[in-house]
């Protein structure tokens, strides 16, 4: 069964810091790190109230990834939303790491991307070293558009265009 997404909510802050707590040595691999204020009850409270702002205003939709038992093992998020086309981000957590998550994750987000937010395209950026990243985004029809930085280390861009097929 594949993964569920959930359109974030207030409700959702403990599980995803927690997430985002168990797994910040393993993005930081192949992510810039968030910041340790990110990680303090108080920061990541203003940044998920943020977040939340931000959907209000729909120019991002924020979601959580959860596994069939319902446990939080990652996110994936449409950001500067604008023209039809955003910018697609994802992370799944080490423990779901491997086993087809993200890719489902993705896959479904495009559903969404088209169906739900009446988009018809996406971009998506993630750093060379990240192979599983750029294994999920070819897997899901997206092509590469070329090389860019992520945090100031070297990257690759890509883009999805029909988005319903």
């Amino acid at each position: 069964m594949p993964p569920t997404l959930e359109r974030l909510r207030a409700d959702h802050a403990e599980a995803l810091l927690a997430f985002e707590h168990e797994n910040r040595a393993y993005f930081a691999r192949t992510v810039p790190d968030r910041g340790d204020e990110y990680f303090t009850p108080a920061g990541f409270a203003a940044r998920h109230q943020a977040l939340l702002a931000e959907q209000d205003a729909g120019v991002c939709h924020f979601h959580v990834v959860l596994d069939v038992e319902g446990r939080l093992v990652g996110r994936i998020n449409l950001m500067d939303v604008e023209d039809g086309s955003a910018e697609l981000g994802y992370r799944v957590g080490e423990l779901a790491s491997g086993k087809g998550v993200a890719t489902a994750a993705v896959a479904e987000m495009c559903r969404l991307a088209a169906t739900a937010y009446g988009l018809t395209s996406l971009v998506a950026v993630t750093t060379l070293d990240n192979a599983g990243s750029r294994t999920v985004l070819e897997r899901n029809g997206f092509v590469t558009l070329g090389e860019t930085t992520v945090g100031g280390r070297p990257g690759i861009r890509y883009r999805r265009e029909h988005l319903g097929h």
